[in-house]
Parts: structure tokens; sequence; C-alpha cells
């Protein structure tokens, strides 16, 4: 055999064999993030456009499309119903973040999220397990949809599992047993706390028929809850429920292990790991500041100021008030805004720091010379 007859040959043993073991590898990969569990991703009908002459609140996006994409990447089969079926709106988000464009280019999914099945549709016995998506229009319609508690308490009676985060679980508050209790009794729990709603939800509130909190704490469950907008997730068996938009991936997570897999590993988005960071401070470690201090560019720092403006309305220590003048003034030059420099020099002065605050507001003077709510404030000092 000449030596270059035998060297293809060789080279064509070695290609096949290489070829072989990719595919290989190829398929168990394919088989490890494979499974035929399927879950119900329910989402509010009751979104409406200003455009269309009348605005009511629909879903959150965000949450569907984070949720979503912890389902796909694990494997599991998704459908999504809404009371009424068919095409439902969400609340304004921004189509640019990358986990909500992955979501908006999956033609799959995005034709099943404009053309839901109705919930009087579903069988329960095709689901391993139900995910109820948030947003404020979640207070309106899921209550009252008595075919969707029949759905939840079916697929959890059969030993499925039922999640829901922010105020998706206004979906749970009328669900009952066959033995006729709540679903939620006796059981940790929590959603969108009062606190939250007061803050943030001014828009709709006076149009709620309860606060989530209130109600899910009438119908006999636990309520556990985190400091405003920080991740939580309250797992009670195969009832998971979480705090708020925050708290989105974590029980899609915990949804997925309940499930008995093992969930894949993803890249955390910027928000939830700043948050994340956050959280750490807000719980006493004085590392997690510095972290965000010396690392800025790993994480989203003008989100770390708004929570720190935030925090600051429910402070009612020493330690909230200087930890929100801490991640107020982490993101100060990030923020850049008059407002945030007026709110950080008002805290300094409530912790006695007023030489502090006069170097805060001749700071603000000095770009901004005409500014008056700083002058007057420098006067009283």
């Amino acid at each position: 055999m000449q030596p270059t007859t035998y060297i293809k040959k060789i080279s064509f043993i070695l290609f096949t064999l290489l070829l072989t073991i990719f595919n290989a590898n190829a398929n168990a990969n394919a088989n490890a993030n494979s499974t035929d569990k399927k879950v119900l991703m329910v989402v509010s009908g009751n979104g409406h456009s200003e455009e269309k002459g009348e605005e009511r609140p629909g879903y959150e996006f965000d949450e569907f499309s984070k949720a979503y994409s912890v389902f796909k990447n694990n494997g599991l089969t998704v459908d999504i119903a809404s009371p009424k079926g068919g095409q439902v709106q969400a609340d304004k988000y921004n189509p640019e973040k990358s986990y909500n464009a992955v979501v908006l280019a999956d033609k799959g999914i995005m034709a099943e999220l404009n053309n839901t099945l109705a919930t009087n549709e579903i069988e329960a016995k095709n689901y391993d397990a139900v995910f109820i998506v948030g947003g404020k229009g979640a207070m309106f319609d899921l209550p009252k949809d008595a075919a969707l508690q029949k759905v939840i308490a079916d697929i959890y009676q059969q030993q499925g599992i039922v999640a829901a985060v922010c105020h998706g679980p206004a979906a749970l508050v009328n669900v009952k047993l066959k033995d006729g209790s709540y679903l939620v009794a006796n059981k940790a729990v929590n959603s969108f706390t009062n606190q939250e709603e007061n803050l943030f939800g001014q828009k709709w509130i006076n149009d709620f028929e309860f606060m989530l909190e209130d109600k899910l704490t009438e119908r006999g469950a636990n309520f556990q809850s985190s400091s405003i907008m920080l991740s939580h997730v309250a797992v009670d068996g195969r009832l998971i429920t979480g705090q708020n938009p925050t708290s989105t991936v974590d029980v899609a997570t915990a949804l997925v292990e309940g499930l008995g897999l093992t969930p894949v590993k993803s890249e955390t988005e910027i928000e939830d790991k700043t948050m994340a960071i956050v959280a750490k401070y807000i719980d006493g470690d004085k590392s997690a500041l510095a972290l965000l201090e010396n690392n800025q560019e790993q994480y989203y720092i003008p989100l770390v100021g708004m929570y720190g403006f935030y925090f600051l309305k429910i402070a009612d220590t020493t330690q909230g008030f200087e930890q929100s003048l801490a991640l107020m003034k982490v993101a100060q030059k990030a923020i850049n805004s008059p407002n945030l420099d007026m709110k950080i020099a008002e805290t300094q002065v409530k912790l006695g720091k007023t030489d502090n605050a006069k170097i805060t507001l001749n700071q603000l003077i000095t770009t901004k010379p005409d500014y008056k709510p700083a002058q007057d404030m420098l006067k009283t000092l």
C-alpha cells in the first residue's frame, strides 16, 4: 500500500471515529436536556391597551419570558392558557432585553401566546405542572376563573406541581381541594406583598377587590416574604410561590427540581444578578456593597440606586437608613439625578452627617448653580 493511500485510509478512519464520538456526545446532551414532562403556563387575559379605548392591566412579559426560557432549556414541553383563550396582551415591556428578545424570536411559542388555550378546554391529566405568570391583570380575571381553579386543583391532586409568581398567586386564592380545604391553607406561601403594592402598584391598587397578601392570609396561608423586590421563593411540597418579578427564575427553577430534574446551568440576567448582591447587603453582608462599588461594569448600577431610593421609603431603623444611603451613593454618578442627590443629602442629615450633606449639596450646586431646592436646604444646615 502506498504511503499516501495508507495516510488517507487512517485519516478516514480517524474522521469516522471522531464523528461517531461527536454524534454520541450530541445525542447524550440532547437526551440530558429532553424530558416527557409538560407544563401549563397560565397568563391573564385582562390586558387591554389604551389605544383600543380602555386601558386594563395584563400579564408581565418579562416574567413569562424568563420562566419559559427556564422550561425550554430544561427540555419541558409548554402549553399556554388564559381564561378565555385566544390572543392576550402583556403590559408594557422592553423587547430589547435579551431574555425577551429570545422569546420574541421563538416563532413556536409566540404562535401559542397569540392563540392561547381557554382554561375550560384544558385536561389537567395532560400536565405535570402549572405555572401562573404574574402581572396586575392576574388580580382581575384569574381569581374568578372556575375552570382554572379546577385545573389547578386537579394537577395538584394528581401529584403535580403548582407554581405561581408575583401576582400569579391570585389564581390560588379560591382553589379548593376535594376535602373542601383551600389549597393554600396551612402552607408556606408568598406573593407580591402589601408593602410592594403600596410602593409600586398605586395605578391599579384601588381597583383591586382585595390585597393579595391579605387574601392569602385569610385563606389560611402561612405568608412569608423578604424585603421589597428581593427574590423570595416559598416551597411547601408541591406548591411553589414567588414574591415578585425578581423571583421568577428561582420559582421556575424550583419547579424543574420539583419534577425530579437537575436544572441546567444558565447565565444569570444582569438585573437578577444585581438584585442578588443587593439582597446579600440588605441581609448584612457588607462585602456585597464593596462588590457593587468595585465591579460596577458587572452590575446594573442604576438599579442599585433606585433600590436604595425605595428602600428608604420603608426604612424605620438607623441600619435601614444607612443601607439606603450606601446603595444610593453607589449609583450616584451613574444615575446623575438632582432628585437622587437631594435624597442622599436628606438621608445624611437624618443620620446626623450634616457635613457630608453640605458636601453633597455643594457638589450639586456646582453642576446646577440655579437648583433652588439644594440652595434652600443648604441654608438650613
